[in-house]
């Protein structure tokens, strides 16, 4: 009986500390933002801008951004067969 309250008098006070750390947790990830916005990453996943449509590419890097479709059009319309 002794060991049982024993180990009572650790645990009680281990989960007392354990749930204050878990609330300080809580309190950090609300204060810091991490539930300002739950839908965002989620979406910005399936949204690929990084790489811009080559039509906007094109226009805005010249004739360098030009993609290999475009380079052989650009060729044929010019007579420019190899």
């Amino acid at each position: 009986m002794d060991d049982l309250l024993g180990s009572l008098y650790i645990l009680i006070p281990l989960s007392v500390v354990l749930v204050f750390v878990i609330g300080v947790i809580f309190w950090w990830s609300v204060r810091s933002g991490q539930f300002d916005d739950m839908e965002g990453p989620a979406y910005r996943l399936l949204m690929d801008d990084r790489d811009p449509p080559a039509a906007d590419a094109a226009a805005e890097d010249g004739p360098a951004a030009r993609t290999g479709e475009q380079l052989r059009n650009g060729q044929e319309r010019s007579g420019n067969h190899d």
